[in-house]
């Protein structure tokens, strides 16, 4: 296995492009979503000219795509914040750990002190 095929900047152009794609499928995907859902609508009214249901059906896409956009970005926004919170929680943890494990450290080395000390003592 290659160097480029695990975190290399191969793997990063791959990874970059491969979440471009994908991207640019979802996006596909909600536009079409959003035009089936504006040609259903279109044609529960049959009153309209095809006009109309074409400048109904655009407006509707348009509207669609802004309010999935918008949504997206809310919960992009909202990961970015929950993932600070981790991190900054994960960081608290880490150091609390650090401390207790010092502190058990530091006895255990005070009571080896102790041990040796009364061990010399004793042997006098």
């Amino acid at each position: 296995m290659s160097h480029e095929a695990h975190g290399g900047p191969r793997g990063d152009r791959d990874s970059v492009l491969a979440d471009e794609a994908e991207g640019y499928l979802l996006a596909h995907v909600h536009h079409d979503r959003a035009r089936r859902e504006a040609e259903s609508l279109c044609a529960r009214m049959p009153w309209l000219t095809a006009a109309q249901a074409e400048d109904l059906t655009r407006h509707y896409v348009h509207q669609r795509i802004g309010l999935s956009r918008q949504m997206l970005l809310d919960v992009v926004e909202r990961a970015g914040r929950l993932r600070q919170e981790y991190e900054d929680r994960y960081a608290d943890l880490r150091r609390d750990l650090l401390k207790r494990h010092a502190a058990c450290a530091c006895a255990v080395l005070a009571c080896a002190g102790g041990v040796s000390t009364l061990a010399c003592l004793l042997a006098r």
